[in-house]
């Protein structure tokens, strides 16, 4: 196999020979280091491929945040019409605000990436719906409200948490806007 060039180059001599007597006729050990232009292209390789796990792990992040952003916009839909507190109706109201500024920052830096919108896994939101509506009609008091919040809340956290640490090669743009939503 050629490794551009001059076939000897990168080769050491780790060197016995017969100088002044010493017993050892003309061995000669040779170690091959990678030649220079084998050296260059792993590097761009490796880099490449830093950058790639960069882009997969930051596009990955980004979507799992879309789809808890968007998940918490639609548990707080869900009981905004039933809360009587208006301190509560106003808390839930800017979560749910804030949120929906957060989905379109996470939209536009998807759209950025070239990547598709992620929306909450149909399993997630039906287990939210069916958990709301039994607590709800069981008591529709808005502690039950703040319990199913909470919740959900919690269960957000936790999950943007294991994503963050699972794509720990995404940009820190991504990271800073999961840190928003955590």
């Amino acid at each position: 196999a050629s490794y551009g060039g001059n076939p000897h180059e990168g080769r050491r001599q780790i060197g016995y020979g017969n100088k002044r007597g010493n017993g050892l006729v003309g061995i000669r050990l040779y170690i091959f280091s990678v030649s220079r232009h084998t050296t260059y292209r792993k590097q761009a390789e490796s880099r490449k491929r830093g950058s790639s796990m960069e882009f997969k792990d930051t596009v990955k992040l980004l979507k799992e945040c879309d789809a808890g952003a968007k998940m918490a916009v639609s548990s707080i839909d869900e009981v905004l019409e039933r809360v009587e507190a208006s301190e509560l109706k106003n808390l839930l109201q800017e979560s749910k605000s804030h949120h929906e500024k957060l989905e379109n920052e996470i939209c536009s830096l998807l759209d950025n990436h070239n990547a598709e919108e992620k929306d909450p896994s149909p399993m997630a939101k039906g287990m939210s719906w069916m958990k709301t509506n039994m607590k709800m009609s069981w008591d529709g008091s808005d502690s039950t409200i703040a319990d199913l919040i909470t919740d959900g809340c919690n269960m957000g956290v936790k999950t943007l948490n294991r994503y963050l640490n699972q794509y720990q090669a995404a940009d820190e743009k991504s990271k800073a806007i999961c840190g928003k939503l955590i």
